[in-house]
């Protein structure tokens, strides 16, 4: 089974790619999904959060306050947001492993792993070939702005928050180009799965992605 990683900075146009798989009938394990499950009522993750952020960050009905959670993380404290993602990612990474099991074990071809934070958190060497979609900050921005009713400070704070757009493209072995239309990238996905699916990963592989690894000091 070919595993491939799917990443892209926030409001790139990840999700457009991810349905764009989705709709020819490949299995995409969505990530952000993930993260909202591990996080849920009941789950060792929320009670962890709530440990450290304290009740403040729950909803009247318990779930999580996702809204509450971002404003204290994604500004500047980078150690609120170092607390939450040791939380969050070591058990989306372990609920993502399981799915991929269960798609091997069906006999799948080809499965995505569509995963915001694949260079910092899970490590593009786990997969056979990884795809970056990719639009410039002041799109993403725009995006942002527009269609999810951040202001720019929120915005900005966001993109910020993540790592350099060099480094995630230095993990690419595929670039999308995201900055345009739905209709222009989901034609660039299915370009690329007709090739796939005939040929398989008849490329070289990019030998340099894993030198860029993200650790504590910066990037290797």
């Amino acid at each position: 089974m070919i595993r491939v990683g799917l990443t892209g900075g926030i409001a790139a146009g990840k999700s457009v790619a991810s349905r764009a798989f989705t709709e020819r009938g490949i299995t995409v394990v969505d990530y952000d999904v993930l993260s909202r499950e591990v996080v849920a009522p009941g789950t060792s993750g929320l009670a962890e959060i709530v440990e450290i952020f304290g009740e403040k960050v729950l909803l009247d009905d318990g779930t999580l306050n996702r809204s509450m959670v971002a404003k204290l993380v994604f500004g500047d404290d980078d150690e609120a947001r170092d607390q939450l993602e040791d939380i969050i990612h070591p058990r989306v990474i372990d609920q993502g492993h399981k799915l991929d099991l269960e798609a091997e074990r069906r006999g799948e071809k080809l499965i995505i792993h569509a995963i915001p934070l694949l260079v910092e958190a899970a490590g593009p060497e786990a997969f056979d070939t990884v795809i970056v979609v990719d639009a410039s900050p002041e799109v993403r921005a725009a995006r942002l702005i527009d269609g999810r009713t951040m202001d720019e400070k929120e915005a900005w704070g966001r993109i910020n928050a993540q790592i350099d757009d060099e480094v995630r493209l230095a993990a690419a072995d595929f670039v999308f180009d995201g900055s345009g239309s739905p209709e222009n990238l989901k034609d660039q996905v299915n370009e690329w799965l007709d090739d796939v699916l005939v040929h398989g990963l008849a490329f070289r592989a990019n030998v340099e992605r894993t030198k860029f690894l993200v650790t504590e000091d910066g990037v290797d």
